[in-house]
């Protein structure tokens, strides 16, 4: 009995404890316990933003007038004064805000802001002026106020104003770079280019802020404003000559211009005047080297070794300025041998003075390659080679590129077999690597100047998924040439011979290359090589500086086989040896207009595009 009557007792507790829950949840929560959002200012304002964007300005009126007695907020305010304008009670909004200036202390610059805008609207220009400075002037107690004024005075459309505001707000704050990056869109939005130019720059000053800077300056290079980038970034360096922000700036400008003589000079002042050991100077002259200005890339390095040379960068920059020099030499047409001679002097002196260790075993590999490939010694350049290997013996990365060097100097002798095991070896190496995938790509080639077709498209259609995609472009088009000029006929002797050609290129052998052209040209004119034999004729009377000749076989290719995968190759290279090299203006306009007229699908539309345009004296965005 005493169990029954006490789990009874239990079910009436229970239940009583539901009922409670229960009441709690139907009753209390709605009312903004757990509906935290809700709350009824909030609900106030979710209603009145609802009849407002509805279009039903009467009801949004009635709403936030309510809310105006709670908390005064711009947006509220000038949605307020909006909806009595929108129901034809203008009046009412004038006498309200008249009365608010004069009650309102805290909120007044909105009250006189809106009472300008209303002015502005009726025609009194004068009213409207009055009110915006009287707004103005009631914010300058706190940068707090000046900031909210410039926010409510942008969101109502007057952007001059919004400029005056934070311009009094930089005064007051005593930070003449603050508010840069807003001024600089304001400046922008009414047309004052130059002052947004210079808040961009004044943004610079903050770290990071760089991306965005560089970003918004290059917006106006090749543009008719682009003069005034460079007068500003002048002015600000003699303003502030020791803020590093406004010389890299300057720096980077004319490396977009593509000015790296000026760059330098830049560079050059600043690291004196700033005592910065040469560092930038050096990145620079890296940039330079990079950008195939090798003369410049010289000029740097020889500054580092000449004003620092116990410093620690002097061994990199003392074989640096020689390997740019080198770089000058190879890519002048023909190449000198005496200059060569002398580049090995060079190195080996250097040698001399530093001694051979990490930060100049790179100067072996470059000597060892001068011998290979420019003056015929190949067993000295093998030797130099193994002496490097031996020296460098700790760092694999080292011991693999001059691995991949002897095998191109054995390809050089003749002698393949040696090739590939080197290239093997790095391959083997150097798996799933940048120098792995490098080694395959030569043996690839290997096999392809053996005529050893098969083998060689297997290598390349492995790498045509390489990481690196100018690995994956030579294997592809490496591939396509051999699939296109395969299975023809019966001896593919057209493809051997091509192949004999560019391997005597590869050995430097031009002469007997051009000879071996001329016979292909003869024989094969109406084989379906025939427009890469042209091809490659031409880029080869390039390397020899012969302009007329090379000129000659691209407009054969343009003429006789326009349709075909090399045409617009040689209308777009047309184009640019009458720019570039023999500045022949109209000609090469008219090469690049063929090249958007007849190819409109090429990769080189747009950048054909780009070079004729400028060539008319465009402004080119």
């Amino acid at each position: 009995m005493v169990i029954i009557v006490l789990s009874l007792n239990n079910l009436l507790y229970k239940m009583l404890i539901r009922l409670i829950v229960i009441f709690i949840l139907v009753w209390v929560l709605p009312t903004g316990f757990v509906r935290g959002q809700d709350t009824p200012g909030q609900t106030g304002a979710t209603l009145a933003d609802e009849y407002y964007k509805a279009g039903e300005f009467d009801k949004a009126a009635n709403e936030y007038g309510k809310l105006l007695k709670t908390e005064v907020t711009w947006p509220r305010l000038s949605r307020y004064v909006t909806s009595l304008q929108k129901i034809n009670k203008a009046d009412e909004a004038v006498k309200y805000l008249r009365k608010q200036q004069r009650s309102d202390e805290t909120n007044r610059p909105y009250y006189e802001l809106l009472s300008g805008q209303l002015a502005a609207q009726q025609g009194d220009t004068v009213q409207a002026r009055n009110q915006y400075t009287a707004a103005l002037q009631s914010s300058k107690s706190s940068v707090a106020k000046l900031e909210k004024v410039a926010t409510a005075f942008s969101e109502a459309g007057e952007t001059r104003w919004a400029i005056r505001a934070l311009e009094s707000a930089r005064e007051v704050s005593k930070d003449g770079s603050s508010y840069s990056e807003e001024l600089m869109v304001l400046y922008r939005a009414t047309g004052q280019t130059e002052k947004a130019i210079e808040e961009i720059i004044l943004t610079s000053k903050q770290a990071d802020k760089k991306e965005p800077v560089l970003a918004a300056l290059q917006g106006f290079i090749n543009t008719k404003d682009e003069p005034l980038v460079e007068k500003a970034l002048y002015a600000k360096i003699q303003q502030e000559p020791n803020e590093l922000a406004y010389n890299e700036l300057l720096t980077w400008y004319f490396v977009q211009k593509q000015k790296f003589g000026r760059a330098l000079m830049q560079e050059k002042a600043t690291d004196k005047r700033m005592k910065l050991n040469g560092s930038r100077v050096y990145d620079l002259g890296m940039l330079a080297m990079n950008n195939k200005e090798y003369k410049a890339a010289a000029d740097a390095f020889e500054y580092i070794t000449t004003t620092y040379p116990q410093g620690q960068l002097y061994p990199f920059a003392r074989r640096l300025v020689i390997n740019a020099r080198e770089e000058q030499v190879k890519n002048t047409y023909p190449v000198d041998k005496a200059e060569i001679r002398k580049l090995i002097s060079d190195y080996q002196k250097m040698l001399q003075e530093i001694g051979t260790n990490v930060k100049t075993l790179e100067a072996l590999r470059s000597t060892a390659n001068l011998y290979g490939n420019y003056l015929d010694s190949k067993d000295t350049a093998l030797t130099v080679l193994d002496l490097a290997i031996d020296l460098g013996k700790n760092d694999r990365n080292f011991v693999d590129r001059c691995k991949l060097d002897k095998g191109d100097i054995y390809l050089l002798k003749g002698e393949p077999w040696e090739s590939t095991l080197l290239y093997s070896q790095v391959e083997k190496s150097q798996r799933e690597e940048l120098l792995g995938y490098e080694a395959k790509l030569k043996n690839a080639k290997l096999q392809y100047y053996k005529g050893s077709f098969t083998v060689a498209k297997e290598i390349l259609d492995v790498l045509k998924l390489a990481t690196s995609r100018e690995i994956a472009n030579d294997a592809e088009q490496l591939s396509l040439l051999i699939v296109d000029n395969t299975g023809m006929d019966s001896t593919e002797a057209a493809m051997r011979h091509y192949a004999d050609v560019e391997l005597l290129l590869f050995q430097n052998k031009t002469d007997e290359a051009v000879d071996n052209l001329n016979q292909m040209w003869t024989k094969y004119a109406d084989h379906s090589m025939a427009d890469e034999i042209l091809w490659l004729r031409a880029n080869t009377f390039l390397k020899q500086g012969k302009n007329a000749e090379a000129l000659e076989d691209l407009k054969t290719i343009v003429a006789k086989y326009p349709k075909d995968i090399l045409g617009d190759d040689a209308q777009y290279t047309l184009g640019k040896i009458y720019e570039e090299r023999l500045k022949d203006k109209q000609a090469a306009m008219d090469a690049y207009q063929k090249v958007l007229t007849n190819y409109p699908g090429s990769i080189y539309g747009a950048d054909s595009r780009k070079r004729y345009r400028t060539l008319r004296g465009d402004v080119v965005n």
